[in-house]
């Protein structure tokens, strides 16, 4: 049996280390692309506003490197989509029809996660999901509105040159999906693959016709899109997933810090389609900072001092 002076001792040391933990920096990462830089700040600001220690790792890398760090505890928080659950757990076999319904694809990543340590908060009324996009001056000459039109000009000859990141054309839930889904292949020479691409380089090199590139991979909301005179082409047949942007946590670091909860739903919960596009234009246009975008939506909305 302890004696009693000891476990006082214990009791108080106890208490020290959690204190400690609790008080641990909580670590945010985020990926490259400007909308994930902004949501990221918002989780910074969110967390510091809060009184909370925060390191700012935002602009960290791809999916595949935020991944690794939450899971090997590098980073504790970062802005993730629900749809990136088909890439993530392909054990899982999520079919078309779970991915593309939001409730089900957001309900499977959170489920899938826990086991993994990882929690899963409430997701934007947002759909950020891939799509294709061509200069207006194309859509309307080849009558594309979608990518059903795009594989019957594809499948017809028309020529096609489309810039991307790595991800986009080699992850099966991304470009192949369309390709499956739409029945055509594209060549290796109808590809420009741009290491570390983002959705606002990608456009500027179809709106441009930089190396014969007439097309880009984007993002559903992305703000370059109108300026630049681009159409996104639509997906009536559901090749990709729906992607509400959510945080997601270290459950160690939530249980730690269980107010994180609370206060990442409520940022996270005023966004909208036509808000982040319009955030998204600020810094991809505008060239203003993801941070000083962040603050200044978080201030008006009164998240943040």
């Amino acid at each position: 049996m302890i004696p009693t002076p000891l476990k006082g001792a214990a009791f108080v040391l106890g208490l020290a280390l959690l204190g400690t933990a609790a008080a641990k920096p909580i670590v945010v990462g985020s990926k490259l692309d400007p909308e994930a830089q902004i949501l990221g700040q918002m989780i910074v600001l969110t967390l510091k506003n809060a009184g909370l220690e925060v390191t700012d790792r935002t602009t960290l890398g791809d999916t595949g490197v935020n991944r690794k760090a939450i899971l090997a505890g590098e980073i504790d928080v970062y802005p993730e989509y629900t749809g990136n659950a088909v890439y993530l757990f392909p054990q899982a076999k999520i079919t078309a029809k779970q991915a593309g319904n939001p409730g089900t694809i957001y309900g499977l990543a959170r489920q899938l996660d826990s086991r993994n340590g990882i929690t899963w908060l409430r997701p934007a009324n947002v759909n950020n999901t891939w799509v294709i996009a061509v200069p207006q001056a194309l859509a309307q000459r080849a009558k594309l509105s979608t990518v059903a039109d795009l594989a019957k000009y594809l499948n017809g000859g028309g020529a096609f040159k489309i810039a991307g990141s790595p991800e986009f054309f080699n992850r099966p839930d991304t470009m192949p999906a369309f390709e499956a889904a739409y029945g055509f292949k594209l060549r290796a020479d109808q590809k420009l693959v741009l290491a570390g691409a983002t959705p606002p380089q990608t456009q500027q090199a179809a709106a441009s016709g930089t190396n014969g590139v007439n097309a880009a991979m984007a993002y559903g909301t992305d703000g370059t899109l109108s300026a630049l005179k681009l159409v996104a082409l639509k997906d009536p047949k559901g090749a990709q997933a729906v992607y509400q942007p959510a945080p997601i946590i270290r459950t160690a670091t939530l249980k730690a810090n269980p107010q994180i909860e609370g206060l990442l739903n409520k940022t996270f919960a005023g966004l909208t389609q036509a808000t982040l596009q319009g955030l998204n234009a600020k810094v991809a246009l505008e060239g203003r900072t993801a941070q000083d975008v962040a603050r200044e939506y978080l201030r008006s909305r009164g998240l943040i001092r």
